[in-house]
């Protein structure tokens, strides 16, 4: 599962947003993306989620550079992760991070 948070568009107007004004150098679009990643304890013991951090830590690092400045993806890794192999991580790494970047339906209240 990815969760991708891309910083708004300079064009974009603040004082209509229902989020509270922050001025956060990680939201600054000049700063380069960052990724974090989530491998809870139902992926398996130490070894095994420490092994499936670092398999993430790779795929990213190689796919980083192709996301906009500013925006922060989060990894979280699912128990089948620690069974699957590199490859197989890095087609659901890049499956899951193209449907995080397509645009989203505004959906009504």
């Amino acid at each position: 599962m990815v969760h991708l948070t891309v910083p708004p568009t300079t064009g974009a107007s603040t004082t209509t947003s229902p989020e509270p004004a922050r001025d956060t150098v990680a939201e600054q679009p000049s700063v380069p993306a960052r990724a974090g990643f989530v491998v809870s304890k139902a992926v398996g013991n130490a070894v095994v989620r420490n092994k499936v951090k670092r398999r993430l830590r790779a795929l990213v690092r190689e796919r980083l550079s192709a996301l906009p400045l500013g925006s922060t993806l989060v990894v979280r890794a699912l128990p089948a992760s620690a069974e699957a192999s590199y490859s197989r991580l890095a087609t659901d790494l890049d499956s899951a991070i193209a449907v995080a970047r397509a645009p989203r339906e505004r959906r009504s209240r």
